[in-house]
């Protein structure tokens, strides 16, 4: 394992975002959301629920413990041996040109090692805990019978912890915790387009920053819609933040393949 990977992971994988580097970010706002249903006027909610794996990898430089930032590279294999817990998921309610959308991603990792001579500790386990969470609101300024173009706004909070435990040797028993959370404003535009009766092009961006100096979030997909109200997507998606505070340092950009289930009701 790697020690300068494990500690900072997993943000993570976020865009709940299984860190299967799981999986819409997050980012959070999703794409996996279903293809409407053409009547946009409708005067009733529609609400969509998406669980979804993001195979991304990682990529950075990330700091804790008051050390110098280390360079951080990790694919997503790399990832999924070491992850214990992870979540992804997406939901959107819509109501005639308005839009409430929220994505949350959680992921657990842990690893270890032996030291190198055994002296002042023998073994050393490193648990990692991320997590993201975005809730915004939408406004369609463009509709027609094939899709809409949504503008949205909202927020989105990150956690990421770090615990260090020494076993063995004369720091045995030895444990360092070190962690961060902090919320960003983020505002972009949101899209649909139906290409026919099943098939639709999906897609999201989004910038902003708050106590982070950068965060941002870019989805492309195609999606397919079997049933009536059940569909699936498949796209890439790429997340990034940049935050620095206090001697934590997550610089970080994910990226890779997404898939998901949409279920409308």
């Amino acid at each position: 394992m790697k020690l300068c990977f494990t500690p900072l992971i997993l943000l993570s994988a976020l865009v709940v975002t299984c860190n299967v580097s799981f999986a819409d970010s997050t980012l959070p706002i999703s794409p996996l959301l279903q293809k409407d249903s053409g009547d946009a006027a409708a005067d009733t909610w529609r609400v969509s629920v998406s669980p979804y794996i993001w195979a991304s990898g990682i990529k950075g430089k990330v700091g804790q413990f008051g050390q110098p930032p280390a360079k951080l590279n990790s694919s997503f294999s790399d990832i999924v041996s070491e992850t214990d817990l992870a979540f992804m998921g997406a939901a959107e309610a819509r109501y005639q040109r308005f839009s409430l959308v929220a994505d949350v991603m959680y992921g657990q990792l842990s690893g270890g090692g032996n030291t190198q001579y055994g002296v002042l500790s023998r073994k050393v386990d490193i648990s990692s805990k991320t997590f993201t969470g975005f809730l915004g609101a939408g406004y369609s300024v463009l509709e027609s019978d094939r899709g809409h173009l949504d503008v949205i706004g909202g927020g989105r909070l990150w956690h990421a912890s770090t615990t260090i435990s020494l076993k063995g040797g004369v720091l045995g028993g030895t444990r360092r915790s070190d962690s961060a959370t902090w919320i960003d404003a983020v505002a972009g535009v949101r899209g649909q387009y139906a290409l026919n009766d099943h098939w639709y092009l999906t897609g999201w961006g989004v910038i902003g920053a708050g106590q982070a100096r950068l965060d941002w979030d870019a989805t492309a997909a195609i999606g397919y819609q079997f049933k009536s109200n059940w569909s699936a997507v498949l796209g890439y998606r790429a997340l990034g933040v940049n935050f620095n505070r206090n001697g934590f340092v997550y610089n970080v950009v994910q990226q890779g393949p997404i898939v998901g289930l949409t279920y409308q009701f």
